[in-house]
């Protein structure tokens, strides 16, 4: 297979989405080095976006959030919400000629919250060019319609309406995440004794951000058994099982520049999150060593402002999940529940923040960040990890790149502070690979863009 990644393979160029490119280079606001390629859309059929956009959406997602609530969807406070659900998913069920809509306008008490204005005025924007063009839930760019089926699904519940108490701030994900935190704790026991036994040194910090790229795919069975007093090398041995299967790997520039931040007096580092559950739990070891080591003062967690793509974390999840590791049993989970005792002291002490933002749950490309949000990372953020393959598609615009384009070029030349981005493979896109990796991956699995 070529390291390049063909245009034969994008479907078609949507013109809105052009339309709304060149509207936006006009802003004068900074853009990837190299010339944007076409959006992913969900068009071809047999491709993981129109199979995600015309069947795994509706028959998996919304049917199976139905199953895990049908009581309460079955409740006749819930009886507008279930109508509107169904709504949508007839929409899904012919996405190939459902026309794309705006969101409903705010009701009156809505409209009293700036916030509320601020995120309907965003969607509207971010879906004007392909609402004006007719575009459908399958020719529009599929991350701006994968993140918008999930704004619709609030809307039709009437996440943000105070009118409905029983909906209002519901989370219809909540059964799944706390399923998938109460089976966390015997895989987070063993990472979190890894975590305490880290040097404060660049390993460390190589080690803590392979934990929270890889969690507990990685092989600890080569840890060894006194690691506090255990030579360098190991550990060394212990990243190079994991870098087997990376393709590209930045971890010795990372250390080094954090070993600069701690020399400093630590900084402040966002980690910009994507899912609840052992994931998260990931992210907070990682944030608990950025922090007891030095390199950081105060680590910031950005989160979505609503439920989105079942798994993703709210400031609420991970309250909870600090909250929950703190209250284990001690004899059973000694070390994640001290864990849980310094996550819960670091955010009493704001050593740990929490920062939720519309934006991270919009289908827009990270080079669009609003203005604010872009200040705020120049101004106040060292280094940002962004964790997921959504969020890392976001940092690519889902775009057809070439997957040899230099990271530095496509994201570095934008992104508003340093970023690092931890991302195992889900979707057809990538950049920063070199060119023999690419095609060693290729003739290892044929599906390795996705699996």
């Amino acid at each position: 297979m070529s390291s390049s990644n063909p245009s034969s393979t994008t479907e078609g160029e949507c013109a809105a989405a052009k339309a709304a490119d060149e509207a936006f280079a006009a802003t004068g606001n900074p853009l990837p080095n190299l010339p944007i390629p076409p959006p992913l859309l969900s068009t071809t059929p047999g491709s993981w976006a129109y199979d995600t956009m015309s069947r795994r959406v509706d028959e998996e997602i919304l049917q199976r959030t139905y199953e895990e609530n049908e009581e309460e969807f079955q409740s006749p406070d819930f009886a507008e919400a279930l109508s509107n659900m169904e709504a949508l998913r007839n929409e899904l069920r012919n996405a190939a000629n459902t026309k794309l809509r705006h969101l409903l306008p705010l009701t009156e008490e809505q409209a009293k919250d700036p916030e509320r204005v601020e995120e309907w005025q965003q969607w509207y924007d971010i879906m004007n060019p392909y609402v004006e063009a007719g575009d459908t839930w399958l020719t529009a760019p599929w991350m701006v319609t994968e993140f918008f089926v999930y704004r619709r699904f609030m809307e039709a519940l009437g996440y943000f309406d105070p009118s409905n108490a029983a909906t209002c701030m519901w989370d219809p994900f909540l059964k799944a995440k706390r399923a998938g935190l109460d089976t966390s704790f015997a895989s987070a026991e063993n990472l979190m004794e890894k975590v305490e036994a880290l040097p404060n040194t660049k390993e460390g910090v190589e080690l803590a951000a392979a934990f929270a790229l890889w969690g507990n795919k990685m092989d600890l069975s080569i840890w060894p058994a006194d690691a506090a007093n255990s030579d360098v090398d190991v550990f060394s041995d212990v990243l190079a099982a994991a870098e087997k299967n990376l393709l590209h790997d930045d971890l010795i520039t990372l250390a080094s520049y954090c070993e600069t931040l701690r020399e400093e007096g630590g900084g402040v580092i966002d980690i910009i999150v994507d899912n609840a559950g052992f994931e998260l739990v990931t992210d907070l070891a990682l944030a608990d060593h950025l922090v007891a080591s030095g390199v950081a003062r105060e680590v910031r967690f950005q989160l979505k402002s609503h439920p989105t793509f079942v798994s993703d974390a709210l400031e609420k999840d991970l309250l909870e999940t600090v909250e929950t590791y703190a209250k284990l049993d001690a004899s059973t989970y000694p070390f994640a529940k001290k864990a849980g005792e310094r996550w819960k002291s670091y955010l009493e002490n704001n050593q740990w923040t929490c920062h939720e933002n519309s934006f991270w749950v919009q289908g827009a490309a990270m080079w669009e960040m609003p203005s604010k949000l872009r200040t705020n990372l120049k101004e106040n953020c060292n280094l940002a990890f962004v964790k997921g393959d959504a969020n890392y598609r976001r940092l690519l615009g889902d775009r057809y790149w070439d997957y040899t384009a230099p990271f530095q070029d496509v994201v570095g030349a934008y992104f508003p502070c340093p970023v690092c981005a931890l991302r195992t493979l889900k979707a057809e896109v990538g950049c920063g690979m070199e060119k023999d990796q690419v095609e060693r991956a290729s003739s290892l699995d044929d599906n390795w863009l996705v699996n």
